[in-house]
């Protein structure tokens, strides 16, 4: 069964997912990157390109989702150089500083509310996430076209590119072809009929929801949420 609730860290969201029906699980892509815990592990999920497909006998996970193109600032690392990948935090901070954290997150009796913390403490000692990022988020999930938003922010269209990459893991075209799925995931979750979910999305009409939802999530639209088109 999955949860969230919103973090403490602006912006953010806590996550659990405890283990439910065995087989494989879908993570679709969001735009935003993790930190996540599972059986003492401490790990980073990396910007996807693509669903992320789970498979084996399910295990408990619980995570810190932050909002899109803050978490580079976080870890340390650009976007681009962990995309469509699940790595060991070890392998981006020391790894003594790794085992410290591990253990205070398995000796808690609130291990979500440490892992949580551990973000906390964390952001607080790192620059704050350039707003410049939370504009383009901004413009490109109103529908705003690239080449516009770059014109509204003031960066050519190579400044603006580079910006992306750094920080969602990749360029601003993907950036809001990802966060069009999620308009519409959104609307046709909330029973809307698919024809409308493709116009009010910013698809040019349904056939094209359908194909593009085909490519990132990796199953037809109706297979997605369960129903069918209406």
């Amino acid at each position: 069964m999955y949860a969230e609730r919103a973090s403490r860290l602006p912006g953010a969201v806590v996550w659990t997912n405890t283990p439910g029906e065995p087989g494989a699980g879908r993570v679709l892509p969001d735009g935003c990157m993790d930190l996540l815990w599972n059986d003492g592990r401490l790990l980073v999920a990396g910007p996807d390109t693509r669903a992320y497909v789970t498979e084996g006998e399910p295990t408990a996970w619980a995570g810190v989702r932050f909002y899109p193109g803050t978490a580079p600032g976080f870890l340390g690392v650009p976007a681009h150089e962990v995309r469509d990948r699940r790595v060991d935090l070890a392998d981006l901070w020391p790894a003594s500083d790794v085992r410290r954290l591990r253990g205070r997150i398995e000796a808690s009796a609130d291990t979500v509310t440490a892992l949580e913390d551990v973000a906390l403490e964390r952001a607080a000692d790192v620059e704050r996430p350039d707003p410049l990022l939370r504009e383009v988020v901004t413009a490109l999930d109103s529908g705003h076209p690239v080449s516009a938003t770059a014109d509204q922010l003031h960066l050519g269209a190579r400044q603006l590119h580079r910006r992306c990459l750094a920080a969602f893991g990749y360029g601003p075209k993907t950036l809001a072809r990802i966060l069009r799925l999620q308009r519409a995931l959104a609307l046709a979750r909330d029973g809307v009929p698919f024809a409308e979910t493709a116009v009010r999305a910013g698809y040019a009409d349904q056939a094209h929801l359908a194909r593009d939802v085909k490519e990132l999530a990796g199953v037809p639209l109706g297979e997605l949420l369960g129903r069918s088109g209406g």
